[in-house]
């Protein structure tokens, strides 16, 4: 294999497929999960998901004044995190949530109308590699579960850096690298053998949730991802880990 081609390969769980196809693959997997993925979430981390995505909120701590508030949510297709957001925040904050799978967007669309906020949340398709907003035009930004599954990341850091204001913030949440002993070992035990026999019980199929297993080990470190966040821009890159590292919630400023 020539070194071109090889720089044309990339991470699809253990595999390695072309950059160009990898998208479509994962694209297909959420496809086969959109109406049961909080579920999915549930599965994977024992329900933990939810405190995550609570602690997460806690950092952004969105205005609960009269302040007008403009927030993205990336990979956010059910809506699952830019509720808790609204919900924090005051009648002033607003959401749009934009992620690459219609199905995705889809239940998202269904949450909003059925707990009365698609007044104050928005919802597109689009790629967090080619953002359809304009420059500085966010407060804030999260992605929550979603930057591991994107082609190249360094260019969703890219795009993250573009959209946000002066001041805005940018923050992950990410499963990650265990940093506790033996914690790694129950851990990697579980992911590889109780998620995809639970999902294929609940969802008749296992494949996506191995997927998705799989696609946690290629992720950077967290001081790696640190690097990456800092590399696109972003200034006091820092992150705290979660579980004894299951998972990581990184953080950067846009200056």
């Amino acid at each position: 294999m020539t070194d071109k081609q090889a720089e044309q390969d990339v991470a699809f769980g253990f595999r390695r497929v072309g950059e160009g196809e990898k998208q479509s693959l994962v694209n297909d997997v959420f496809s086969k999960v959109a109406e049961r993925y909080d579920q999915m979430n549930d599965l994977m981390s024992g329900g933990l998901h939810r405190l995550w995505k609570d602690d997460l909120v806690a950092m952004l701590n969105p205005p609960r004044g009269p302040m007008a508030w403009q927030h993205l949510d990336v990979a956010g297709g059910t809506g699952d995190v830019a509720f808790r957001i609204l919900r924090a925040g005051g009648p002033n904050v607003r959401v749009c949530v934009t992620d690459i799978s219609p199905e995705m967007v889809g239940e998202g669309r269904k949450r909003a109308t059925a707990d009365a906020l698609t007044g104050r949340c928005t919802f597109s398709v689009g790629n967090a590699e080619s953002l359809p907003f304009t420059d500085k035009g966010f407060d804030s930004y999260t992605i929550a579960f979603g930057i591991r599954n994107v082609t190249h990341i360094d260019r969703a850091l890219a795009e993250a850096h573009r959209v946000l204001k002066p001041g805005g913030r940018f923050l992950c949440l990410e499963f990650s690298q265990v940093d506790v002993p033996l914690l790694d070992r129950i851990y990697d035990a579980y992911s590889f053998t109780v998620i995809p026999a639970v999902g294929k019980v609940v969802t008749g199929d296992g494949h996506p949730y191995r997927y998705l297993v799989e696609s946690i080990r290629p992720f950077p470190k967290q001081e790696d991802f640190k690097t990456m966040i800092t590399a696109a821009g972003f200034a006091n890159a820092t992150y705290r880990n979660l579980t004894g590292g299951v998972v990581a919630i990184h953080s950067g400023w846009r200056i």
